[in-house]
């Protein structure tokens, strides 16, 4: 069997074009088996630690499963029974935990964090989110596209919400993958100008039907992040005329997706017109957070030489 040096997902771009590509393809071969009911537990006696200083049902769920269909198991710690929360340093906490188990998923808040950890860890990490980036959704989203319209390089799509983790992974994904990101905030929540250049692959809008105008993808999230909840009141006026709505979706491509990473606000970010319609993906979307989540695993734990 292959053996591979330690790989981390912190960021979407942690992976090159050509992984990508692996993770995506083997994501299909592992859903059409679970659809199959065909048991495929390749890490078997393999341990998950997931680490949630962050609270997530869709996080815990999918790797929960997903780890336990490939056959391995789950140790499930927060900051109030670990020494995360605590006085340990995060380093000493990563060289012991790094020690038990094989792959550790870590949902945090600043970025800096889970990369301290990382530096210290002889297993691989992954990012489950963190205040700066959100890469294994941004792989289901993406997986969700190919799936259902093929590839996406050379195609639009259209963020509507803020410089959030959602959308700086986006701008990752879209140098990496060969697509156009238009991004679409109100003014004061857009990307920072400087570090983020427009561009082949970045496109700064003014409004939210001049980014999904003839967009493949129309996606956004909602409009206060946890860990901002101060700001909630500041935000719901300054993206009161941000809500993807019919109006918004019919400017898009007629086949263009709708996506969500969730929970969604009906009524405030997305019209429920549009988050319950026909051209919504968010629960196929949700769901395959599981499958490309065990494509991931897979990957790092096992590399290439897979069945």
């Amino acid at each position: 069997m292959t053996t591979l040096s330690v790989r981390h997902f912190l960021e979407f771009s942690d992976l090159s074009r050509d992984e990508l590509e692996h993770v995506f393809a083997r994501t299909r071969v592992i859903k059409d088996r679970f659809k199959r009911y065909e048991p495929y537990r390749p890490l078997t006696d393999r341990t998950l630690a997931m680490v949630f200083e962050k609270a997530s049902t869709r996080t815990r769920v999918s790797f929960e499963a997903g780890m336990y269909q490939m056959g391995g198991s789950v140790i499930h710690l927060t900051t109030g029974d670990s020494q995360l929360g605590r006085a340990e340093p995060i380093e000493d906490t990563a060289r012991v935990i790094s020690r038990m188990v094989d792959i550790v998923m870590i949902r945090t808040f600043e970025q800096s964090k889970i990369e301290r950890f990382a530096r210290n860890s002889r297993v691989p990490v992954i990012n489950g989110l963190t205040n700066e980036f959100h890469p294994c959704q941004i792989l289901a989203d993406i997986y969700t596209f190919l799936e259902m319209r093929g590839p996406i390089e050379g195609r639009v799509v259209a963020w509507i919400g803020d410089a959030n983790n959602m959308g700086y992974t986006w701008v990752q994904a879209a140098e990496l993958l060969g697509f156009t990101l238009r991004f679409a905030s109100p003014p004061g929540y857009g990307p920072d100008p400087i570090r983020f250049k427009q561009g082949p692959h970045l496109k700064l809008c003014q409004d939210p039907r001049e980014a999904a105008a003839g967009a493949d993808l129309v996606t956004t999230d909602v409009w206060t992040s946890m860990g901002y909840e101060d700001e909630s009141e500041a935000r719901r006026k300054a993206f009161a005329h941000w809500m993807v709505d019919a109006a918004v979706m019919a400017v898009a491509r007629p086949d263009a997706l709708f996506m969500h990473c969730l929970p969604a606000h009906r009524g405030e970010e997305v019209s429920a017109e549009v988050m319950d319609g026909p051209q919504s993906a968010v629960w196929d979307e949700a769901e395959n957070r599981m499958h490309a989540q065990k494509a991931l695993l897979e990957y790092l734990l096992l590399g290439r030489d897979v069945d």
